[in-house]
């Protein structure tokens, strides 16, 4: 283990760069109500789990066809985008990837959202520089927790993921980086970081304030076992 060097770092979008959760619960309770549907506010963690918008569809209202899911989502995202500017970016997040950018770090962002989402949480965060990489639910056909999305990201990143770490908050999102063979690092804002290190985080923290590349480095070389895998949450969250 300790013969691993950090090549690159993939991230998830939605609880690691912005903290949206939020607004997406606000944005996603409105489009039920033109829909005449309540949902309770215990069903709505669903949409909290890093899954595609028409998987969240499907979940709520079934198997709608394609064409009504697609007007279905666009509906959704234009009352999401008239919430955006309440959407900040998690503390100390620009800091650290701007700080990978400079050290020579392959970043790439592995979201469910879509690719217009993507790119313009980017532009706002000043970051779209930064992410050579950028691969979303539009580009696979499973969502998280499959590992699609980041096995794609490993590939168009071209390192192999034993280099790598994913940065998720997400239970569906650690298992899917995990499947893919990654490291990940889970961000305790919206879930408990027993949780997430249940679910395969190898390191939790609750923001990125004072975590630094070299930090990262040794995440990655140290030696994991159950019992450190455990002690990782509990002294981070």
């Amino acid at each position: 283990m300790s013969s691993r060097q950090l090549r690159g770092v993939i991230f998830d979008m939605d609880g690691v760069l912005v903290d949206s959760h939020a607004v997406h619960r606000k944005a996603w309770r409105r489009f039920f109500q033109t829909l005449g549907r309540h949902v309770p506010e215990s069903e709505l963690d669903f949409i909290l789990d890093g899954r595609k918008r028409g998987d969240i569809l499907r979940h709520f209202l079934g198997n709608c066809p394609d064409p009504e899911l697609e007007e279905f989502g666009k509906r959704k995202g234009c009352i999401f985008r008239e919430m955006q500017l309440a959407v900040a970016p998690v503390p100390g997040v620009v800091r650290l990837v701007r700080e990978l950018h400079h050290s020579g770090a392959a970043l790439a962002l592995a979201t469910s959202a879509s690719r217009s989402r993507a790119r313009s949480t980017l532009v706002e965060l000043g970051l779209q520089n930064c992410f050579p990489v950028v691969v979303t639910g539009e580009d696979v056909l499973l969502g998280k927790p499959d590992a699609a999305v980041y096995r794609l990201a490993c590939n168009r990143i071209g390192i192999e993921p034993e280099r790598l770490l994913a940065v998720e908050d997400a239970i569906s999102g650690v298992r899917a980086a995990v499947a893919a063979g990654l490291r990940c690092v889970g961000v305790a804002l919206h879930e408990t970081p027993e949780n997430l290190t249940t679910a395969g985080a190898v390191h939790v923290v609750r923001d990125f304030e004072t975590i630094s590349l070299h930090d990262l480095e040794g995440i990655l070389r140290r030696r994991v076992d159950p019992i450190s895998h455990q002690s990782a949450a509990a002294g981070n969250g």
